[in-house]
């Protein structure tokens, strides 16, 4: 099988670089509006940008489904506040991560419909989620806008783990984590899968 990515819709492209560059890790990103309106959402296109300075980036895709033409919450709030989250979850939370997805109005708290807990952070304004394991506070370095998407590229400048998921000498217990990864369109940890519909992916 051979294709070639002008010869195909973006959809098609997508399902390819997606279903072949797995598993992903998910960055449960949490925003505040200037307006302080609450916004969490998980986004698979998630990667370490720098070592030194400690820098994290996501990708973010234009609106889909009732919000097609949009832009995301998520990037709309960023470029406005210069602040976001990167929520870490592990498998249990995995229901509360899909609920997250779904497409909310601008005017819904994604905590609230989740059943989760927002917590103050130390260096940035938007909330953290307390069910979390881990949580790093992101200051926006720079938005590049990439073909129809926006990589948004943060410096962390502040880090919480919970207790009961640290090693010493700075080492995460990946055992007690068991974080969760993106396979094609579904959540996945070993055995257990989130399905998450095709509309909703980030």
């Amino acid at each position: 099988m051979k294709f070639s990515p002008n010869e195909l819709d973006t959809q098609h492209v997508y399902k390819l670089l997606s279903g072949s560059v797995v598993p992903r890790p998910i960055a449960w990103v949490s925003t505040i509006s200037t307006d302080g309106l609450l916004n969490l959402a998980p986004y698979s296109f998630f990667t370490v940008a720098s070592r030194n300075p400690p820098m994290l980036c996501i990708s973010v895709g234009p609106g889909v489904g009732e919000r097609e033409g949009t832009v995301k919450d998520t990037l709309e709030n960023i470029r406005s506040t210069q602040e976001f989250v990167i929520n870490i979850s592990s498998t249990p939370l995995g229901n509360e991560v899909q609920k997250s997805a779904e497409n909310f109005p601008s005017d819904i708290d994604e905590f609230a419909e989740a059943g989760l807990t927002p917590m103050n952070s130390e260096k940035v304004k938007a909330k953290r989620v307390k069910e979390a394991p881990i949580q790093m506070e992101c200051k926006l370095n720079q938005i590049i806008k990439l073909g129809s998407d926006h990589l948004i590229i943060g410096e962390m400048v502040f880090y919480h783990i919970q207790e009961d998921y640290y090693k010493e000498e700075y080492k995460v217990d990946l055992d007690q984590l068991r974080p969760l990864g993106r396979l094609a369109n579904v959540f996945s940890e070993g055995k257990h899968f989130f399905s998450l519909p095709d509309e909703h992916l980030k």
